[in-house]
């Protein structure tokens, strides 16, 4: 039976005898280590890329909040993921600025990793500043190393550089935590770039005397994972000659590292592969999962814990302060409105209309996302923009080497050309034009292909501060929004009915009936009930999709299951009980026959 031929949903902890277990009581929180590429906590500490590092910056501002025990591991990017503009040609271009990172703390440890022949040197620096748990950074860019690559772009350079990153990432952040006298009960690994953790944790074990098969079983028990998209992008695969190379191994040897990972050695299985539990990050990502990954022999179970966003970095206080008195929402938006279109007037030059209808789309500049498809049908679309009755902002970065994604936004800035009285383009997009545009506009467009949404917490924050959603069913937003009450769905058949551009036909051609039919009637003819969907917005967003909800899931759910001593002493009830949450439906699902996405 080879790596990818069984669909064994069950951990290998449940094969293990109850005297092998390694048995934890805890009388209070467990100790959690949440190791993540990137963390997005302010926009002056630019060491993400987009949703990924600013949910985890948003866990780390829960923890804190909720005075759970977490700390963050990750590194200090001294050039940042990249600042990005648009040239005089309307295309983006990169630059990559030096940071001094004057607001990090020098903990004085150092600690080695093995990287490509090199005995490497990181320093480890915290960050306690934004109102989050400590986050331990790991950096080798500092006067007379030679390492400086290793830690100089998030996400940049080939897979040398993304190899390296990933090792001082999970190898080099355990080393830290050793070093720094941190106790951890539980490895939270946040996407599969912090992998090598595991192959650590599995490396002490063997070092003290036990098997490569027992270790492995014990460092199962203390390893949880979240998987965030079934893009293949997104999930990394490694041929084993480069991680040789590269000394990723750590001690194994080519058998162990295949019976964890396959050949080619893929980062998402071997996550799953090295953890007790994981999880998808919306209801209907974690059945995408399931179906994706359940192939892989002796993966542990996937369930659903959905993403939340902290609410008092996103929610403006004046809307919180109007709902909370049950006072005047409409006239706590429109300052935020009148605020973002200042913004806009400031960076573009453009003098947008206050009265007018503002939609706002902000996102990585991907194809599944589909940006553009508002303007795919230019008869519809062109007489809205051209009388003033519809105006559009939109903001987004592409990867650097990201051809295809510089295409999409270069897309943009050409409509924002074409209708620059009632569209534009806000460059560099980051955590400010982000807070700007989720609490000004009055209306927020997601149109992504389903099932390819994991989450999207942009929508999130969105409807925290009563702008109202407009969305395809996927991610998070079939588990709270309500057609015409919070905002309004775009129902998408199942994907297996329709190839590409049948969905986007019938996605764009549902995307105008609500637009023209319902969004705009609402707006400019019944304010009431516009203001009405404003708070129902709120109401249904501010706890359901919330960071401190998120935090408080993780911990009933995933990680105090891995040390309650009653979970231990009985695994058919949990087998059970994984098996309910694997199969829970939400109220607006595709059809469960429905095949999983094609992965390569």
């Amino acid at each position: 039976m080879t790596f990818w031929q069984c669909a064994v949903r069950k951990p290998l902890y449940y094969r293990m005898n109850r005297n092998e277990r390694n048995y934890h009581h805890h009388a209070t929180e467990p100790h959690v280590a949440y190791f993540s590429m990137e963390f997005g906590l302010h926009e002056e500490l630019p060491i993400y890329a987009g949703g990924l590092g600013v949910l985890a910056g948003d866990y780390l501002k829960a923890a804190h909040d909720l005075h759970m025990p977490v700390v963050g591991v990750g590194i200090l990017w001294k050039q940042d993921y990249t600042e990005q503009y648009i040239g005089d040609d309307g295309r983006p271009y990169d630059v990559f600025p030096n940071f001094d990172f004057n607001n990090v703390k020098d903990t004085g440890i150092t600690v080695p990793v093995r990287v490509r022949g090199a005995d490497v040197t990181c320093k480890v620096h915290m960050v306690d500043r934004y109102g989050n748990a400590p986050l331990y950074l790991l950096d080798t860019n500092f006067p007379g190393s030679e390492h400086g690559w290793m830690t100089s772009r998030l996400y940049g350079g080939g897979v040398q550089d993304r190899v390296a990153a990933e090792i001082l990432l999970g190898i080099g952040g355990v080393r830290a935590l050793r070093a720094l006298g941190i106790d951890v009960d539980v490895y939270h690994l946040n996407e599969g770039h912090a992998v090598f953790a595991g192959i650590e944790l599995i490396r002490e074990k063997m070092e003290r005397g036990h098997s490569f098969e027992d270790a492995w079983q014990l460092t199962r028990q203390t390893i949880v994972f979240t998987t965030h998209t079934p893009i293949a992008a997104g999930n990394e695969v490694h041929g084993h000659d480069l991680l040789q190379l590269m000394e990723a191994y750590n001690g194994l040897h080519y058998e162990q590292m295949k019976r964890i990972g396959g050949d080619p050695f893929n980062m998402t299985a071997a996550a799953l592969m090295l953890s007790y539990l994981s999880n998808g990050v919306s209801k209907l990502h974690g059945q995408t999962a399931c179906r994706m990954w359940k192939n892989v022999c002796d993966a542990s179970g996937i369930i659903s814990i959905t993403n939340g966003v902290h609410v008092k970095t996103w929610q403006d206080e004046g809307i919180r302060d109007a709902f909370d008195r049950r006072g005047d929402l409409w006239q706590a938006h429109q300052a935020n409105k009148k605020r973002l279109l200042r913004y806009i007037e400031q960076r573009n030059g453009v003098k947008l209309n206050p009265d007018a209808l503002l939609v706002g789309f902000a996102r990585r500049a991907a194809p599944y996302k589909r940006s553009d498809l508002i303007f795919r049908t230019a008869e519809v679309i062109e007489p809205l923009l051209k009388e003033g009755k519809l105006q559009l902002v939109f903001s987004g970065k592409a990867h650097p080497n990201d051809k295809i994604g510089k295409d999409i936004i270069a897309q943009l800035v050409k409509m924002d050309r074409k209708y620059g009285d009632s569209v534009t383009f806000l460059e560099n997009y980051n955590m400010e034009v982000c807070r700007m545009m989720i609490r000004g506009c009055d209306v927020w467009l997601n149109n992504p292909r389903r099932p390819l949404e994991a989450s999207g917490t942009s929508g999130m924050k969105a409807a925290m501060n009563g702008v109202l959603n407009l969305s395809v069913v996927d991610g998070w937003v079939g588990e709270g929004l309500q057609h015409q009450v919070s905002g309004w769905l775009i129902n998408t058949p199942p994907s297996q009915l329709m190839d590409e551009a049948q969905q986007d036909e019938h996605d764009l051609r549902e995307l105008y009936r609500i637009l023209l039919d319902e969004v705009i009637p609402t707006y400019y003819n019944r304010h009431d009930t516009w203001v009405e969907m404003i708070r129902a917005s709120i109401d249904m967003a501010r706890w359901q999709f919330s960071s401190h909800r998120m935090m408080r899931e993780y911990f009933d759910v995933m990680y105090q299951k891995v040390f309650s001593k009653d979970h231990m002493l009985s695994t058919e009830p949990q087998i059970q009980e994984q098996e309910e949450w694997i199969s829970h439906v939400p109220p607006i699902v595709y059809d469960p026959q429905e095949p999983a996405p094609k992965y390569h």
